[in-house]
């Protein structure tokens, strides 16, 4: 019998708290916070459960050798409830979006689901699998700031998707470990993702987003330098942890580089949680 437990590591549910600051960094920098903006985050948060649900029901076969433990080669979730739930997340969470946010929100919270759904379904395994990953973060930045001005986002939706290109690049190599070329580079990324999550415009450094830029960098950073060090299957799969539970912090930089900083401490706080959280039930 399939229990909440069972689907809560399904959808890997405590990383879903890397996804509400998101939609909270691209409302800060778009001028669109408002009391809709806990409902989209909400509505992403939904999106992101399905994506995961529909990763693991594409995955199933693939699972069933290399990760025999996960809930539906393990044959505690079947592959039909699998897929249903992520059909039924997808619908909620672009009604979701709909309700409160209106045509502005549903113009790209149905490209966010049909991004997640591609990358579940054709593009994981391909080269393009990262860029479409990426993709999928960007959107989900401008979803938050749909109600202001979209374009004014768009620094804070490239930087997302730039940190979540190297998270994605890093988890094709969990099974098999890595050479210590694509660390490198992915650390070299990271670095220019804190850097520009530490600029305020007109081109200065603001004293809180840098702050929380250097604590993203630090923690995410270390993680990928052990995998310079040791490349194998479980650093690499150490590091894409860091990079899920690590991702607050970077959100709450572009957060407060918006001109929320309260607001984003709130939202790198839940960086911590995220990592005692991935303690329990694993967010790769």
């Amino acid at each position: 019998m399939t229990t909440l437990a069972d689907l809560a590591e399904l959808v890997r549910a405590p990383a879903a708290l890397s996804v509400p600051g998101d939609v909270i960094a691209g409302a800060a920098a778009a001028g669109a916070l408002s009391p809709r903006t806990p409902a989209l985050a909400g509505a992403s948060v939904l999106l992101y459960w399905a994506g995961m649900a529909a990763n693991d029901w594409a995955d199933r076969g693939l699972d069933a050798v290399e990760r025999p433990e996960r809930p539906i080669p393990s044959g505690r979730v079947t592959p039909a409830a699998a897929v249903g739930l992520a059909a039924g997340l997808t619908a909620a969470g672009v009604g979701l979006a709909a309700a409160v946010g209106g045509r502005r929100a549903v113009a790209l919270a149905v490209p966010l689901a049909a991004t997640i759904w591609g990358y579940d379904l054709l593009a994981k395994n391909t080269a393009a699998g990262p860029a479409v990953m990426a993709a999928c973060r960007g959107l989900d930045v401008l979803l938050g700031a749909s109600g202001g001005r979209v374009t004014r986002a768009l620094p804070a939706a490239a930087t997302v998707a730039a940190h979540t290109w190297t998270v994605t690049a890093l988890s094709r190599r969990e099974v098999t470990g890595a050479d210590a070329t694509l660390p490198m580079r992915t650390l070299a990324g990271t670095a220019l993702v804190a850097a520009s999550a530490a600029v305020a415009a007109p081109r200065r450094v603001a004293v809180l987003p840098a702050v929380l830029a250097g604590w993203y960098a630090a923690r995410y950073g270390a993680a990928q330098a052990e995998v310079v060090r040791d490349p194998s299957a479980g650093r690499v799969r150490a590091a894409v942890g860091a990079g899920i539970t690590g991702l607050p912090a970077l959100q709450g930089a572009l957060t407060a580089r918006g001109g929320a900083g309260l607001l984003g401490v709130a939202v790198a706080a839940a960086a911590p949680l995220g990592r005692r959280l991935a303690r329990k039930v694993s967010p790769t």
